[in-house]
């Protein structure tokens, strides 16, 4: 049996891909490379503060951004929510606490 074509025989497709399938894998290609793109070159954040869409600061609210387990982490709330939170919170000696003691204080809201 000759090395030779031993190894060509290995190296043969078992079928080559219809012109549809061909398409079809160009098409998914294409799609996920747009995809990519945009997540990489479109904004990921918001310019317009959560207060705005809870009836802003005037309504009793607080917006503060606390160390979270991954990162920054929005405390928002409004009215007897936001109560409840500085209540919470002021019942806690540490930074995150704090920063949220702070907001409440700043924003007037009574706890």
């Amino acid at each position: 049996m000759p090395l030779e074509g031993h190894w060509q025989t290995q190296n043969t497709p078992l079928r080559t891909l219809s012109s549809r399938e061909r398409n079809i894998v160009i098409a998914v290609t294409i799609a996920t490379a747009i995809v990519v793109l945009a997540l990489l070159f479109v904004p990921g954040h918001n310019d317009k503060p959560l207060l705005d869409d809870n009836g802003g600061s005037r309504a009793g609210c607080i917006e503060t951004a606390v160390a979270g387990r991954v990162g920054s982490e929005p405390i928002v709330g409004c009215g007897a929510e936001a109560r409840e939170i500085c209540r919470r919170a002021s019942g806690y000696d540490n930074p995150r606490a704090e920063t949220i003691v702070n907001a409440c204080f700043e924003a007037g809201v009574k706890f």
